[in-house]
């Protein structure tokens, strides 16, 4: 495996559902050989063309062992699925786990102990290459190893990096569950135009089109949203009624900040 590249790597992928399906292909699109895939997922019926599909044990037996282990099962199915591949954690196989609420500690665990272990906090817009994605290694992990996880997960999205993995809760409320809230936030956009007397089909056009246009626009300004904001509102007018309800500290600041803060408590609670 050299260091931060696709080529070169050899990668085992246990799950291959929403996330690991939009994973799998951002990593073939930016180079990785389909030949040194293989997947664990009795239940996905198509795989892209040369990926291998193959049994949990004859996985434990590849030779070489894979470099890179991606585990996106669900979080409640880790316990059983996990513990044999602690075979691969023995000969170096770095581990690279997507599931929600599991710390690396409770993955190493699963993995006899001694694992390297990456956890990603990554959210549903990978699967349109727009992703979010927020790392922590335990030191098991090599300087080579982070850089190749961090191009794996490069190739859905953005990337960072925490060194303190108690920060992934906070992460979790606010990227990994956030794209919950923008959906809620047009859901809501397109009542609110219905009840003005809007038809229901255009109101949810019109709210779907201004929240995905304003996510783009605020993808590609240099601008902070503060000052977007700022931009499209004219003293005394229409934007500017609207904010003084959504922004007196009793409505819409509130309401997100005490969200986050169930959402964070939340994964603390999966994660004990």
């Amino acid at each position: 495996m050299t260091s931060g590249t696709l080529a070169s790597t050899r990668l085992l992928l246990i799950g291959c559902g929403k996330m690991g399906g939009a994973m799998l292909a951002g990593w073939l699109a930016r180079g990785l050989d389909p030949a040194s895939v293989w997947v664990v997922d009795p239940g996905q019926s198509d795989l892209p063309n040369g990926v291998s599909r193959v049994e949990a044990t004859d996985a434990l037996t590849l030779d070489p062992a894979p470099d890179i282990c991606v585990l996106a099962v669900k979080p409640q199915m880790m316990a059983e699925a996990l513990p044999p591949y602690a075979t691969l954690a023995a000969k170096g196989t770095v581990f690279l786990s997507v599931a929600a609420g599991k710390t690396s500690e409770g993955v190493d665990n699963l993995l006899g102990g001694g694992a390297a272990v990456v956890r990603a906090m990554p959210n549903t817009p990978a699967a349109v290459g727009a992703g979010m994605t927020v790392l922590f290694a335990n030191d098991k992990v090599s300087t080579d190893a982070r850089a190749t996880c961090e191009t794996l997960m490069g190739a859905v999205g953005l990337v960072d990096w925490i060194e303190d993995e108690g920060l992934m809760d906070a992460v979790t409320a606010v990227s990994g569950s956030g794209p919950a809230y923008v959906f809620l936030l047009a859901e809501c956009l397109a009542a609110a135009g219905e009840a003005q007397g809007l038809p229901r089909a255009l109101a949810a056009r019109l709210a779907r089109q201004t929240v995905s246009g304003a996510g783009a626009l605020m993808a590609g300004a240099p601008e902070d949203p503060a000052t977007l904001r700022k931009n499209v509102t004219s003293p005394n007018g229409t934007t500017a009624a609207a904010l003084a309800v959504l922004m007196d500290d009793t409505a819409f600041p509130k309401a997100l900040r005490d969200a986050v803060t169930a959402a964070a408590d939340r994964s603390r609670d999966l994660a004990s």
